[in-house]
């Protein structure tokens, strides 16, 4: 079981560990967009590429766009997952930068930038929602323990003192309560916020012969819980930090592109085929 110290998980005897650097990151400076590469690294010692997939969220973007004015990452990349309105086109206005392809999944999206930010020698990927639902400038946050802490993989909790989800649905606060305690209990590794996909982590981690994010199957909602899976249970260093999940406070205003059922069943099954040997 892993000791817990200052909300870090840390399996002992694991053959994972991490070089810890010393103090504490700057905050990234206030003007700038991280759009394209910056000539110096935002964070000390890490180079930080930031992404979020997005498809068909036309007006979010817009707010989301408003959010990344602030130099949070080194790059920032939003992969359109195959959208039919105006959502590139207006990020590309705002001088982002945008990876267009067929309607895929979140998996292959984020697998896409994976890809680039190796090729490109980037040490950290942030992923963070592309239907304005988490705070860009929380990014820090999430990077500050890698930075710091020489941490491996970072879990942003809406449910950590300092966190929040305004507006967030009854049934969703319970069943993500519900599947975050099962978590726990199965990999002794303590997880309050199971679902929440504002997370970071070393692309480093993705070397290991027991992480194959290349596979099929985990070209949709699957790869962001394998992921997950594999860095609580193959004894990496863990930590969650509280971040905001703002959900709409309209009535009507679609929050989530998970269906019912099935999409539930695309998030849990890298559990059940990990858990049963089926997968690898």
């Amino acid at each position: 079981m892993g000791v817990e110290n200052g909300g870090t998980l840390i399996a002992p005897g694991s053959q994972h560990d991490s070089a810890a650097e010393h103090g504490s990151p700057p905050m990234p400076s206030e003007g700038g967009r991280a759009s394209v590469e910056s000539p110096e690294s935002v964070y000390p010692g890490v180079r930080v590429l930031l992404m979020f997939p997005f498809f068909n969220e036309g007006s979010k973007l817009a707010r989301l766009a408003d959010g990344l004015e602030a130099r949070v990452a080194d790059k920032i990349l939003a992969v359109n997952d195959g959208s039919t309105d105006e959502g590139p086109d207006l990020l590309r206005s705002r001088g982002i930068e945008v990876l267009d392809q067929d309607r895929q999944g979140i998996g292959a999206c984020i697998k896409r930038c994976v890809a680039c930010a190796k090729e490109q020698g980037y040490d950290v990927l942030v992923v963070m929602a592309g239907n304005g639902k988490d705070d860009p400038s929380e990014v820090p946050r999430l990077v500050e323990p890698i930075v710091r802490d020489g941490i491996d993989y970072v879990q942003g909790s809406r449910f950590l003192p300092g966190g929040t989800s305004p507006n967030l649905p009854l049934f969703r606060r319970v069943s993500i309560r519900l599947l975050s305690f099962l978590f726990t209990v199965y990999t002794r590794r303590r997880c309050t916020d199971l679902t929440n996909g504002f997370r970071a982590y070393r692309l480093a981690m993705l070397d290991d012969p027991e992480i194959d994010i290349w596979q099929d199957w985990l070209d949709t909602y699957e790869y962001e819980y394998y992921v997950h899976w594999k860095a609580y249970t193959l004894g990496y260093a863990v930590t969650e930090v509280p971040v905001t999940k703002r959900y709409p406070d309209e009535k009507g205003v679609e929050y989530t592109k998970i269906r019912p059922v099935t999409g539930w069943w695309r998030m849990l099954r890298p559990f059940v085929l990990l858990g049963l040997r089926i997968r690898k």
